[in-house]
C-alpha cells in the first residue's frame, strides 16, 4: 500500500516510518532525504571524519528501517530516536579509537565567496572543531545538539538519555569552556572589531 509522492513529502516522520513498515519504499526515501544530511553533519562534528559519519548515518538509518514495523507512535519522535542512535554509534567509535588519535579534518568546499572569506571561515570552523574536541564527550554532544543542530533541551535530554537540568548544565559549561578556549584567537579569527 503505497502513498502518493506528494502525500509522502507532506507526511509526518511517524506516518512515513509506519508506511515504510507496511512496505512503502518511497516513504524510506523521503525520510532519508529529510534526515540523512543533518545526521551526517552531526556525526561528522562528533567524529571529525566525514566518511565515518556517512557510515554511522547509514547504520543508524538501517536500524530505523529494522524497527519500522514495530514503531509505536508517541513514544519518541523519529528524529530524537535517530539522533540518540547516532550519538551512541559515534560514542562507540570514539571509544574504540581513543589510542589512535583523530587528526584528519575533512573541510567541505564552500559556495564561491571570496578566497579571504573562505580561508577565514575555514579557520573559524577548524578553531571551533578543535575547541569542541577539548570538551568532555557529553558536553560536546550537548553543545553540538543544542547550538549547531538546533534541538531543544527536552529533545537533547531524550537523545542523551539524561535530565533536562543535566542538559542545561552541560551546555552552559560547554559554552563557557568554548569561549575560554577561543578567547585568545579573536583577532586571528577576524573578530577583533566585534564588541562583546
Amino acid at each position: 500500500m503505497n502513498m502518493p509522492f506528494d502525500a509522502l513529502n507532506d507526511a509526518s516522520d511517524d506516518a512515513l516510518l509506519i508506511a515504510f513498515g507496511n512496505g512503502d519504499r518511497g516513504a524510506a526515501r523521503v525520510l532519508t532525504e529529510r534526515h540523512a544530511p543533518r545526521v551526517i553533519g552531526y556525526a561528522a562534528r562528533l567524529l571529525k571524519d566525514r566518511a565515518e559519519a556517512e557510515d554511522v548515518a547509514q547504520d543508524a538509518m538501517m536500524r530505523l528501517w529494522k524497527i519500522a514495523p514495530d514503531w509505536r507512535v508517541g513514544e519518541a519522535k523519529v528524529s530524537t530516536w535517530l539522533y540518540r542512535v547516532v550519538t551512541n554509534l559515534c560514542t562507540d567509535r570514539l571509544r574504540k579509537k581513543r589510542g589512535a588519535g583523530l587528526d584528519e579534518i575533512a573541510e567541505p568546499e564552500d559556495d564561491k565567496p571570496s578566497q579571504e572569506a573562505v580561508l577565514m571561515q575555514k579557520q573559524r570552523v577548524a578553531a571551533l572543531d578543535r575547541a569542541l574536541h577539548t570538551l568532555p564527550d557529553r558536553q560536546r554532544e550537548a553543545v553540538v545538539l543544542r547550538h549547531i543542530e538546533g534541538f531543544s533541551n527536552p529533545e537533547i535530554a531524550q537523545i542523551l538519555e539524561i535530565g533536562v537540568e543535566a542538559v542545561e548544565s552541560l551546555t552552559a559549561r560547554g559554552k563557557r569552556a568554548l569561549a575560554k578556549a577561543l578567547a585568545n584567537q579573536r583577532e586571528e579569527l577576524g573578530f577583533e572589531d566585534d564588541t562583546a
